[in-house]
């Protein structure tokens, strides 16, 4: 629940700085939003955004020790360990998010400033930028594998050895409890990662297709989250 109740704080941090701002746009004529307020929007999207990667990879190994160590469980995740990984957590996402604003405001912006998106995100503000952006774009992909890949790949281990121990597992019930368990947060990293890494990973997505992804990632999974972890415990 410690780690519950972070992920639901990032995801209220997350939808409140992105869902009222859209809401306002798409029902008036006038769409407008100042600099300083798409940048404050960008850094705090990227500040929760990146620390919700990384605490579903710790939740990811939260899992692995509760099923594949249980004895050994209360020992392994005391509270210090807890709040160690929960602050590195945060720690991470800041600091990766100041890195992908410092250098998508760093560049000059003194043309078109019609942003085609529905709020201040890095890749549909580098289009706008009036100066070459590989060296921003090459940052923003090394961050992205840094705070995407990197945690993804931990969590498909920690799935990987769930997975071997739950099919060694004799009891039928014990299996389906345990692939119970995992579920839900399975279901959360594939729409999560999945939408972010069509938007920050794959260099010539479309402008409508990284919007479609950013939906998901920034409203449906921060909806979805609170249903399927109430509902499922």
């Amino acid at each position: 629940y410690f780690f519950l109740c972070n992920l639901s704080l990032a995801d209220l941090c997350f939808s409140t700085n992105i869902v009222p701002q859209a809401l306002v746009h798409l029902l008036s004529r006038k769409k407008v939003i100042p600099f300083t307020r798409c940048a404050t929007q960008l850094l705090l999207f990227l500040i929760f955004g990146c620390t919700q990667c990384a605490l579903l990879a710790v939740m990811s190994y939260d899992r692995y020790v509760a099923i594949c160590n249980p004895l050994h469980y209360p020992s392994i995740m005391t509270w210090r360990v807890c709040v160690q990984l929960t602050v590195g957590s945060w720690t991470s996402g800041i600091l990766v998010s100041v890195v992908d604003t410092t250098f998508t405001l760093r560049l000059p912006y003194r043309g078109n400033n019609s942003i085609a998106h529905f709020f201040c995100e890095a890749p549909a503000l580098l289009i706008l930028a009036s100066t070459e952006t590989q060296t921003s774009e090459m940052v923003i992909f090394l961050m992205g594998v840094m705070i995407l890949l990197i945690p993804v790949s931990l969590i498909l281990v920690s799935y990987g050895c769930i997975i071997v121990t739950v099919v060694r597992m004799k009891s039928a019930v014990g299996r389906l409890k345990a692939f119970s368990t995992c579920g839900s947060h399975l279901m959360v990293v594939i729409i999560f990662y999945g939408s972010a890494i069509v938007t920050y990973m794959t260099p010539k997505s479309s402008k409508e297709q990284e919007k479609l992804a950013s939906v998901f990632y920034t409203m449906v999974t921060p909806m979805l989250n609170p249903l399927i972890y109430t509902l499922r415990n």
